[in-house]
């Protein structure tokens, strides 16, 4: 009987309001009472059964809700034969729980657009070599895939023949459509707007990184924030003080009328509704443009946050860094840079892949084994031989001597702003390498722009040397450069922020940046990050755009705005209810639950502007 009446529950709330029309029209048009008081009776019972239905529901979990103190004071109206006011009084209340619905539905639409992008279907390739449409639930890691022009791309994969104009809003927020070439990284759920590809599939299903931004958007649109639990606790006592509050006032004043009206009165509809409605829609802008805030929680902690550390390769630069200066010591053969190669060419660091890029060597040897010091570099067996590349710290932390050729070297290349390698063969410097990055174009405008925002502390933390570090806040305008900066050593540094009473983000991109994201108040993570650095983190810039951090910025603070006022709105109105009931003689039960109704409408449609949040330039 429950499921029945929760599943018609909006049927029973359209039949009270016709019958309340043809009340309304026998009292006052047509003069016929007692028709419209019969009319009213049975529009107040058919309101009454979903009402009690969710207030015993209530109850029986030991929680004394809002509909319970809408029940029990419609109740009482028929028992004190005040028909109209107990038809009207629930059917607002069930009018508000539809409206509150279908907001929250309106909110989510961001969600919802984009499991609707979700491709259904793939062209997979046969052992014949021909293409056959198959569901994309079938495909798996290394098929080869065929999209046609206007198709959408079924996997994340990376392109081994064509190219193409694609449409990667679904991911980046992006509208304006990237050209893509043979080698390059594609994503499901984005559109081939012109050309013909061959993918490999690198990542399916729930794996691609259009299925994990579904996931986190539906976790944080779940989550609950610390002012909607304190809400919740809230209710939980506020409205067994509410009924008490009736019950004693009718003893008091044998009034019953005026008990069930500080029932209805009293109810904090528009204040449990508020808070989520704003936390949804700020999410559901947030997805929008790109940026991934992973819960309600999140929008508070990174409103108030007054300090942002930025790591500097692939954050403040764009990550994509060249040998920029090079010198070679003793030892020093062409050989021994094949070696080099050959380890650098199984790292996905920039600082390696820049490497790479410059030796430009093929038909490489085998790597027999690698090591990787963490903040350091890597040491690896090739051929017979150990090779060590890194910074100083890993030749210090192995020994090895350091001429001071070297030593005048390197402070000459860190005085250039370059990232120092060195090269190390059999516990011998043959090799120094200058690598620099660029910075991301307008980086320096929206750090000032950062600051306009409120955060007073921008702070550059990396692995790199204290001479390029400062070369880069110099450029940007830091409030501070920490240089030579291990993992350990920036989780230590967050730590320490902390304990002097500041909210600190983290902004990086890497592993070794994975547990000061995890420590920090608020991670953020760029997008195109490795995969520890997007779980461990809190916000996730989806298409490592440094300007969706400001507007991720704006966009939960004005979040936070939103809730605030729609707090204040909802208590406001109780207040101002309460004491025209007490102190004015027109306050009754049906305007009461009618101004009610009227508040939640307001807190909604306050938290629906979210939905429209752009960030104003400066």
């Amino acid at each position: 009987m429950q499921k029945l009446i929760f599943r018609n529950k909006n049927t029973i709330m359209w039949m009270q309001a016709v019958l309340i029309i043809i009340a309304l029209v026998s009292h006052y048009a047509l003069h016929q009472h007692p028709i419209a008081q019969v009319t009213f009776l049975i529009a107040g019972i058919l309101g009454l059964l979903p009402l009690t239905t969710q207030a015993i529901s209530a109850l029986q979990v030991k929680v004394v809700s809002i509909d319970v103190l809408v029940a029990i004071a419609a109740i009482g109206a028929l028992f004190i034969q005040n028909y109209e006011e107990s038809a009207i009084v629930t059917f607002l209340f069930l009018f508000g729980s539809w409206l509150e619905g279908r907001t929250l539905n309106y909110t989510r639409a961001s969600i919802k657009e984009l499991t609707d992008m979700a491709p259904e279907q793939a062209w997979v390739q046969q052992d014949d070599g021909s293409f056959q449409q198959e569901v994309v639930d079938l495909v798996d890691e290394g098929d080869i895939i065929l999209v046609k022009t206007g198709g959408k791309v079924p996997v994340d994969g990376r392109i081994i023949q064509g190219s193409g104009l694609l449409n990667e809003a679904s991911i980046t927020g992006e509208s304006l459509p990237v050209n893509k070439h043979s080698g390059e990284q594609v994503f499901a759920g984005t559109i081939l707007e012109n050309g013909t590809l061959h993918l490999e599939a690198t990542a399916v299903g729930e794996d691609t990184t259009f299925g994990r931004i579904i996931e986190l958007v539906e976790e944080a649109q779940d989550s609950r924030s610390a002012a909607e639990k304190f809400i919740d606790r809230f209710a939980k006592w506020y409205t067994p003080v509410v009924l008490m509050l009736g019950l004693v006032i009718g003893v008091i004043t044998r009034n019953a009328e005026l008990a069930i009206t500080i029932l209805v009165l009293g109810c904090p509809g528009a204040l449990v509704i508020g808070v989520p409605v704003s936390n949804v829609a700020g999410i559901g802008n947030g997805a929008k443009n790109g940026i991934l805030l992973k819960g309600s929680e999140v929008i508070q902690d990174f409103a108030s946050v007054d300090t942002i550390i930025f790591d500097k390769t692939g954050t403040l630069t764009v990550g994509n860094p060249e040998v920029a200066d090079e010198r070679h010591y003793a030892g020093f053969t062409d050989q021994a840079m094949t070696y080099v190669a050959a380890v650098e060419a199984s790292s996905n660091h920039p600082l390696a892949q820049a490497i790479v890029k410059h030796l430009n060597i093929t038909n490489l040897p085998s790597v027999d084994q690698t090591d990787v010091i963490k903040g350091g570099g890597i040491v690896s067996q090739v051929a017979g031989h150990t090779l060590a590349i890194g910074n100083l710290y890993l030749m210090e932390n192995l020994d090895y001597a350091i001429s001071t050729e070297v030593e005048e070297d390197v402070m000459a290349f860190q005085e250039r702003g370059n990232s120092i390698v060195l090269i190390a063969v059999d516990g011998i410097i043959i090799a120094l390498m200058g690598i620099r990055d660029q910075i991301r174009p307008d980086v320096k405008a929206q750090l000032a722009q950062m600051k306009q925002l409120g955060v007073q502390n921008l702070v550059v933390a990396s692995g790199d040397n204290q001479g390029t570090v400062d070369l880069v806040a110099r450029e940007l305008g830091l409030t501070e450069a920490k240089g030579h900066m291990l993992p350990e050593d920036k989780a230590d540094y967050v730590k320490a922020l902390q304990a002097q009473g500041q909210i600190v983000a983290f902004v990086g991109d890497g592993v070794n940046d994975a547990p000061s994201l995890a420590l920090a108040d608020i991670g953020i993570a760029m997008g195109s990050g490795t995969d520890v650095a997007i779980e461990t983190s809190d916000v996730v810039l989806v298409n490592s755009d440094f300007d969706h951090l400001n507007h991720a910025l704006g966009l939960t603070k004005a979040t936070d705005r939103n809730m605030k006022q729609n707090i204040f709105i909802a208590v406001g109105v109780v207040i101002l209810l309460l004491a025209m009931l007490f102190f004015t003689n027109w306050m009754d039960m049906a305007i009461g639950m009618l101004i009610h109704e009227g508040s939640i409408l307001v807190v909604i449609m306050n938290a629906i502007r979210l939905l429209s949040f752009k960030l104003r330039r400066t």
